[in-house]
């Protein structure tokens, strides 16, 4: 068998998408692909392959050392992906960033999640030929849709109210995933009840953290911030809300979209290059902050259009489960051994 180590911290902060990716990926591994590799975790024996999920300095010299096999590494982010995200003052910034594209090209091989990175990468002096996509998924055994009954009583369960519509988003809460546009919506439309679903993952180096942490604490009626929910709670969410909506400037392949996809709840998106590139006709596009305002005024009493991405986001589950990925997967790691 081949034996893989993954390098990775992705689930040592609660709440990071690049977590849930690892966490269902290594599930993936351990239920479906045992048999065919023998896969560790921040060991340092030889190996056949490493895939590094995170770079951490500490992974970064261990590329150095013998018995790393074919280096693997996963892009999670580039330097300007992480602008919005969180406040490094120069020059440490500057630093950081070569420091993340010295890590990637350290790689015999880059894999990403979103094909729009590809000639980004390309850019930065990483060949195309060692760069391959490969989307991220969600176990449909984790997400899943519910009964329209079961979505009453979880929403009694999470103390929200059984009839009005609900608007659900779910992320860090930061200035990049626009929780300013989040929150002046729910300003906007108090007939609405808004939850949104996560922490400062990265406490007060956050960008907009001061200002954003003073709705968190002291709300609009209409909008609660239940704080970091643990992940096997997440599905409850989801199923209790009528809508999912993620109004970010700036994306990767969120963890959260496929997540709602999985349980069939509607997926309301600003309409990003990168959501056209691989999830175009899943999800109802908004350009900005006044097309989500309208959109706001009229989905909710339009059953026909929320029925509509209902049945889009279970189609695009499909194509983003488990099954499907376990033989890209397994595909990915026996070619990369080959050519190691």
């Amino acid at each position: 068998m081949l034996k893989i180590n993954m390098f990775s911290a992705a689930d040592s902060v609660k709440g990071q998408g690049v977590g849930s990716a690892y966490n269902e990926l290594m599930n993936l591994l351990k239920t479906r692909l045992s048999q065919e590799f023998t896969v560790t975790v921040n060991r340092y024996g030889r190996v056949d392959l490493t895939h590094y999920h995170t770079i951490n300095f500490s992974y970064y010299l261990s590329t150095f050392l013998p018995g790393r096999g074919r280096k693997i590494g996963y892009v999670h982010f580039l330097p300007e992906t992480l602008e919005g995200s969180l406040k490094i003052p120069q020059p440490f910034r500057g630093i950081f960033y070569k420091y993340v594209i010295a890590f990637y090209r350290r790689m015999d091989h880059i894999v990403v999640v979103n094909p729009t990175f590809i000639p980004k990468l390309v850019a930065y002096g990483i060949p195309e030929n060692r760069i391959t996509y490969i989307p991220n998924f969600v176990s449909r055994q984790e997400f899943y849709p519910v009964a329209a009954t079961q979505k009453r009583s979880l929403r009694q369960q999470y103390g929200y109210a059984t009839t009005k519509f609900t608007v659900l988003g779910i992320g860090q809460i930061q200035e990049r995933k626009g929780l300013f546009d989040f929150i002046k919506l729910a300003e906007h439309h108090p007939e609405i009840q808004f939850i949104w679903a996560g922490g400062f993952s990265f406490g007060r180096i956050t960008d907009g953290y001061a200002e954003l942490k003073k709705v968190v604490d002291n709300p609009p009626a209409n909008l609660s911030f239940p704080g970091i929910v643990d992940r096997d709670k997440l599905v409850d969410y989801y199923n209790l809300a009528d809508l999912f909506l993620l109004p970010s400037f700036n994306e990767l392949f969120p963890m959260s979209v496929l997540e709602a996809f999985s349980t069939g709840t509607p997926v309301l998106l600003r309409d990003l290059d990168l959501y056209q590139a691989i999830i175009a006709g899943d999800y109802q596009p908004a350009q900005d902050y006044a097309e989500m305002d309208q959109l706001l005024t009229t989905l909710p009493h339009d059953a026909a259009a929320l029925e509509h991405w209902h049945q889009r986001s279970l189609a695009a589950a499909d194509h983003y489960s488990e099954d499907h990925l376990t033989q890209i997967w397994r595909e990915f790691y026996q070619q990369q051994a080959k050519e190691g």
